[in-house]
């Protein structure tokens, strides 16, 4: 997964606590986070919202980093996102250089200012969460083992990305290791490396690029 720019999240695409949150769903009705690492849903087939999943593994951070053009009227609008995944998961991919079943990578977006406090330059993380996705993989709910859901707002309960998004088939054409962008991940790209689990699509592309100098 994932790094994209957030605020086109809906159109491009593409886990918690000991302690249960409450959260407000699409419906307004109330929900709770899941209470363990793994993923877990409503009956409906919504994803329950990550929870503490900012005391998970911090995998990078980018910004307006995006695999479309920008949206007409944003060309001027900044935003970071910043990628977190479940312990269990980070373990399992130092050992393996792989991901498990039961991965939850999630995505936030938030925006980036210039003007504050003493700053002079640069940009620095302003705000709350703009948006939020997750790339889960459960091999035995998904077809294609792993899946996407957008929540929106951030506080609530996650929605199905359905299979046939550009995502999908983006992710499976250029991810590095099994559908994820560990390209963009640069303490998990020399660990795959060195297990000898980047895909081959990434491998030729990366050789292509070289190949022209890029």
């Amino acid at each position: 997964m994932y790094p994209k720019v957030l605020v086109v999240l809906a159109a491009v695409c593409l886990a918690v606590t000991l302690l249960a949150v409450t959260f407000a769903s699409h419906t307004s009705k109330a929900v709770l986070a899941a209470s363990t690492a793994t993923p877990a849903y409503t009956e409906s087939g919504d994803m329950l919202p990550p929870g503490d999943y900012r005391g998970w593994i911090f995998l990078s951070s980018g910004i307006d980093m995006n695999y479309f053009p920008k949206a007409a009227g944003m060309e001027d609008h900044s935003t970071f996102d910043n990628v977190f995944v479940n312990p269990e998961a980070y373990r399992s991919f130092l050992n393996t250089g792989t991901w498990p079943d039961k991965t939850v990578m999630v995505i936030e977006g938030r925006e980036a200012a210039s003007k504050g406090s003493i700053n002079k330059s640069g940009h620095f993380q302003s705000g709350g969460v703009m948006g939020m996705e997750v790339h889960v993989k459960d091999e035995a709910r998904f077809p294609g083992k792993w899946a996407f859901f957008s929540f929106d707002p951030p506080s609530g309960n996650g929605t199905l990305i359905p299979q046939g998004a550009p995502c999908y088939s983006c992710h499976v054409a250029h991810a590095a290791v099994d559908t994820t962008f560990v390209q963009f991940y640069p303490t998990l790209l020399p660990v795959a490396t060195a297990k000898g689990t980047l895909s081959k699509a990434f491998l030729d592309e990366e050789a292509a690029r070289s190949a022209a100098g890029k």
